[in-house]
């Protein structure tokens, strides 16, 4: 996240539900923009549709489209709860990530799940002076970003270091990557599930090289699952 939301009270906001990659979404609902809680959360009116105030999924992301021409951008969240004050409700909106320029964006998210470990550096150090990595495993993953499944807990913001696993063969495969990223969002996986948490991450490159390896990487992942 790149800081408390940059936009005006009173802007409205275009909404649609969020479609699988390839299709378009559909911006038929209309809210306001209230005011920004902090650098992840922020309040909008609640939309109408079909002359009632929409009640959405727990789990369904919504769009949020605003500006336009190329100032057009669009946030992506997860409502996480109905807030009133004085007589007016609002949704208060837990983002995501920001997508500018939505309907060109070639960042895909690939559905696919591939062991991890992470860890913090603030970590404490085993017996052996290492930090103890965890094991977790990936929802979805792209060149910029990761959603994983973990079983702890960590705060919007916190940074953590992630390895993706060696694939393929040393000759047509890619190499174990160790990539940094920060934590935009947490939500609870239903009971019975392998993990209990899965954290969205946005990735943070120190250089181009870094980036460039990502995408290396990514690409080997869309071809070998034929993605």
């Amino acid at each position: 996240m790149a800081g408390t939301i940059q936009i005006k009270p009173g802007t409205k906001m275009r909404l649609a539900l969020d479609v699988p990659a390839g299709q378009t979404p559909q911006f038929n609902m209309v809210s306001t923009f209230n005011k920004a809680l902090d650098e992840s959360a922020f309040l909008v009116s609640v939309p109408m549709r079909d002359g009632k105030a929409y009640v959405p999924e727990e789990t369904q992301k919504i769009l949020f489209q605003y500006g336009v021409g190329e100032e057009t951008a669009v946030i992506a969240g997860y409502v996480d709860d109905v807030v009133k004050e004085g007589i007016r409700r609002f949704w208060k909106v837990r983002r995501v990530v920001e997508q500018r320029q939505f309907i060109n964006r070639v960042d895909v998210r690939m559905k696919v799940g591939l062991p991890v470990q992470y860890m913090q550096d603030t970590w404490a150090l085993n017996s052996a002076g290492e930090i103890d990595k965890e094991s977790g495993e990936t929802m979805d993953i792209s060149n910029g970003g990761l959603a994983v499944c973990v079983n702890r807990w960590f705060g919007v913001g916190e940074t953590c270091i992630f390895t993706l696993p060696r694939m393929g063969t040393e000759s047509e495969g890619v190499p174990e990557l160790e990539v940094v990223g920060v934590i935009c969002w947490m939500r609870e996986l239903p009971k019975g599930s392998a993990f209990r948490f899965v954290a969205g991450i946005q990735l943070r490159f120190a250089d181009v090289q870094e980036r460039i390896e990502m995408q290396k990487y990514v690409a080997y992942v869309k071809k070998r699952y034929k993605l």
